[in-house]
């Protein structure tokens, strides 16, 4: 590594280090969409001990929307393969909170309800993949908007264990037909943030009934000969606690992710 991209690594791993920093803080309860731009961000998911080997049993089944990049050791918050001084209690902007499968808290730090039984896992997210697709001069209209992507649920189920289960969530891009197929080929460089789309075109063939109508973000207009891109999403495991209803488990908020001290380039298969 030549000394100019050292400096410019050590300068996108700072960025990240004082992004978690103002986080932790307090000082930024919102999206994390476009900061630290360059560096890997996760979606997060928390459950007790006693389920967290079938939820990685889950991502192996479900690499698409379930890319498994790091996971702690239970009831400690850190993931060091993913940044030194990581916390996963309180490094994210928003936590979701589910008891029995229902929501029944959004905050914006979970120290007071991390306990020894919890284990943690972080998924790649397609942000990463985002930032490729920008350095291609791909447009993409939820950024020119400035607004979080456009998020839906389908009819494809997920591949189940013994009691996860539940359907696909998505992210959806509409491109011309020329910009999608280089999507395509991009995205398909980064398995381990989601990959390839699983769909394009027809938002009914995967059970979306109404495409202005988003579950999570806020839908864009789609232009004329502009196709819709859907991508599996790191939302997917909050459609699955829904279903299995464990006791307890902790997400993050979409939209709301955890910075890593990882480069998008690592995650990028030449």
């Amino acid at each position: 590594m030549d000394a100019i991209t050292q400096g410019n690594t050590h300068h996108l791993r700072d960025a990240a280090r004082q992004a978690r920093l103002d986080i932790r803080a307090g000082n930024w309860q919102s999206l994390t969409t476009g900061m630290a731009p360059g560096i890997v961000q996760g979606n997060l998911v928390m459950l007790p001990r006693d389920w967290a080997a079938e939820f990685q049993q889950f991502c192996r089944l479900n690499p698409k929307p379930c890319p498994l990049i790091g996971m702690t050791a239970p009831g400690d918050p850190r993931v060091p393969e993913l940044g030194d001084d990581i916390d996963l209690s309180t490094d994210a902007p928003m936590y979701r909170v589910f008891r029995d499968g229902e929501l029944v808290d959004e905050v914006p730090d979970i120290r007071a309800l991390w306990d020894d039984d919890l284990v943690g896992f972080v998924l790649g997210c397609s942000y990463s993949f985002e930032d490729a697709l920008v350095q291609s001069g791909l447009p993409m209209r939820h950024l020119e908007n400035d607004t979080k992507v456009p998020i839906y649920r389908t009819s494809i189920e997920t591949a189940p264990t013994e009691r996860l289960r539940g359907p696909m969530i998505v992210s959806m891009r509409p491109f011309q037909p020329v910009d999608a197929i280089r999507a395509i080929q991009i995205t398909s460089r980064f398995p381990n943030v989601h990959g390839a789309p699983i769909h394009f075109g027809d938002p009914a063939r995967i059970g979306i009934d109404d495409i202005n109508v988003a579950e999570y973000g806020s839908p864009v207009d789609i232009r004329d000969g502009e196709v819709p891109v859907f991508w599996a999403c790191g939302v997917t495991p909050q459609s699955v606690i829904e279903v299995a209803k464990p006791p307890f488990c902790i997400t993050h908020k979409a939209g709301h992710l955890l910075l890593t001290d990882r480069l998008n380039a690592e995650f990028a298969v030449l």
